[in-house]
């Protein structure tokens, strides 16, 4: 076992030299300022982005601080929520940016659109606009890692309405009972669309929080201010050096919130696609909640 994978969390935060923060809170702001970009096109571009995009405005301080964990050689896969994860790891904004708008120059060659990135050469294994299935996909990843044996481990993002598909659980049980080398970072941003959490989960609605679903499979569950980046790097360093010593998977709940709408509205006929006010506005009508977090918002205006 190599040494760097000895030192505790709190040292592994005491390492992080000024440069390195500067390096995190650089890309937390190349994430926004490229997502924003995306969201003004609706608007200055009416029917340039074809289909559905959507946002991680409000969590690019739990994806900066997962990512700053890894090493070379580790993989990942994320939801259709992703810009963020390519960004940080270096993928080209060009490239990124040109298959959105669906250009045959795009990171996939415009067939895969904002839901759909992947840039293996980084470690990022691809997405889906499907709720849930990366867990399976990356759970596989993983065991394939363990049979490798070259010292990877796998980060699995997804949102918390993914935990009530049953991959989820498949999943979990499997990576603990073979003790897999993935970290799960259930990033939770309150909302499944235009549902609550707690009208939707259990354990939500019973005011727990959601990292109570490794007691079930035996691994360590541990919930995260998602908002600030030196926390999900405390708790996601732990994770990732506990899956590399062979010790198997831990569950993260970063708790986030994002700022924009669920995505860009599809609009009828002759209606440009945009985005609308978020849902804990149009639905709830609770302007209130909406200020609040902008008033934590990770990425500072």
């Amino acid at each position: 076992m190599r040494e760097e994978q000895l030192v505790s969390p709190t040292e592994k935060t005491a390492a992080l030299n000024d440069e390195r923060q500067i390096w995190m809170f650089t890309q937390m702001m190349r994430i926004r300022e490229f997502e924003e970009r995306v969201k003004r096109t609706f608007e200055e571009h009416p029917g340039v982005i074809r289909g559905h995009t959507h946002l991680a405005d409000g969590a690019e301080a739990s994806i900066v601080g997962s990512l700053a964990t890894l090493r070379d050689g580790d993989q990942l896969m994320a939801t259709y929520r992703c810009h963020g994860y390519p960004i940080t790891l270096g993928t080209s904004t060009n490239a990124m940016m040109a298959e959105i708008y669906g250009r045959r120059d795009g990171l996939c060659g415009g067939y895969g659109g904002s839901m759909h990135l992947a840039d293996p050469e980084r470690g990022f294994l691809g997405t889906s606009g499907i709720v849930g299935q990366g867990i399976p996909q990356a759970t596989g990843v993983a065991f394939a890692a363990q049979v490798r044996k070259q010292d990877q481990v796998v980060l699995c993002f997804f949102g918390d309405g993914a935990s009530k598909q049953g991959a989820f659980h498949e999943s979990l049980n499997l990576a603990s009972l073979w003790k897999l080398p993935i970290v799960y970072v259930m990033e939770n941003n309150g909302y499944n669309v235009a549902t609550q959490s707690e009208q939707e989960d259990a354990n939500a609605a019973a005011g727990e929080p959601l990292s109570v679903k490794a007691k079930a499979y035996s691994m360590p569950g541990v919930t995260v201010d998602g908002t600030d980046p030196i926390a999900v790097y405390d708790a996601a360093g732990a994770a990732v050096d506990r899956a590399r010593a062979g010790e198997g998977p831990t569950l993260i709940e970063s708790k986030v919130y994002r700022l924009s709408a669920h995505g860009n509205l599809i609009a009828p006929p002759g209606v440009p696609l945009h985005y609308p006010e978020h849902e804990a506005i149009t639905v709830f009508g609770n302007r209130e909640e909406y200020e609040a977090a902008l008033r934590g918002d990770p990425v500072p205006g």
